[in-house]
């Protein structure tokens, strides 16, 4: 029997329209050795939603999709290796027809080479999704007002990168992302760039509502000690949030109370000069 998923303890689930998850931690499904080793993974880092490819999905016979629990996990197709904003919306449609799924990660990316997002045909791409009543969790640029545009066009959630796809560098721009999440009303999850459990702790740590990464799980050296890792990041992360950090201070403070110290020989307990001595 499949353990319940685990969360911060009295912290709400993650919601898109209908669609509920209380592990906040995303994972994608490609780069693995085996569709075993997938598996294995996916179920180590407890997550609940799996991203996926809808150009990898073989409907005609065996798939990626018969190594997951599908009464466990929510689908996210996505649209990888979309580069413009009308093969996108096509996509979305048929992983709508093919696997009866609503909810869907829009990728609109501008080029080969640095495979940025192209926030213009992100933008136009996702309108046409939201009109058509798709539940869209749209990946983009770190940027503050295009996020706000998104949200403007209805998507479910705005997924700034927190570093170049594959990269593994972490976040790059935590300024950007917590303005992106000070100004938002619908969820901010960062996607792409996170490279090992130190950096979806500090995502969290930044307030954001959920991380989605592949690369920093299927590319380590074992990727399913990695996905535990990544699972334990989430939740630390995420509770020290809540939990809310103390101030950064520019001197030293003391844990302990100054008051009733023992007085050193010579030296009054406040660290002043002994009685009966001075200039």
């Amino acid at each position: 029997m499949t353990p319940p998923p685990e969360g911060v303890p009295g912290d709400a689930p993650l919601t898109f329209g209908p669609y509920s998850f209380t592990s906040r931690l995303f994972v994608g499904t490609g780069k693995y050795a085996t569709h075993e080793q997938m598996h294995a993974a996916v179920e180590a880092s407890g997550t609940e939603c799996v991203t996926v490819a809808v150009r990898r999905i073989d409907l005609g016979g065996p798939s990626l999709l018969d190594h997951l629990d599908l009464d466990r996990i929510t689908l996210l197709p996505n649209t990888a290796g979309c580069f413009d904003a009308e093969t996108a919306v096509r996509t979305c449609r048929l992983a709508r027809e093919a696997l009866d799924a609503n909810l869907v990660k829009l990728e609109v990316l501008a080029d080969e080479t640095t495979l940025l997002p192209d926030p213009i045909a992100t933008l136009e791409a996702a309108k046409a999704l939201v009109d058509d009543d798709f539940h869209v969790l749209a990946y983009t640029n770190d940027d503050p007002v295009l996020a706000l545009r998104l949200e403007d066009a209805g998507v479910a959630a705005v997924m700034p990168l927190g570093a170049p796809i594959g990269s593994g560098l972490g976040i790059l721009n935590p300024r950007n992302i917590r303005t992106i999440k000070a100004r938002a009303s619908v969820p901010i999850i960062v996607d792409a760039g996170v490279g090992t459990a130190s950096d979806v702790a500090v995502a969290f740590e930044l307030g954001i509502d959920g991380v989605l990464l592949n690369t920093g799980i299927a590319a380590a050296d074992d990727p399913v000690l990695m996905a535990r890792a990544m699972r334990h990041a989430w939740l630390a992360g995420r509770a020290a949030w809540l939990a809310g950090r103390m101030p950064a201070r520019d001197e030293a403070s003391p844990s302990s109370p100054m008051a009733g110290r023992i007085a050193a020989k010579g030296a009054s307990a406040t660290g002043g000069a002994a009685a009966g001595q001075g200039a």
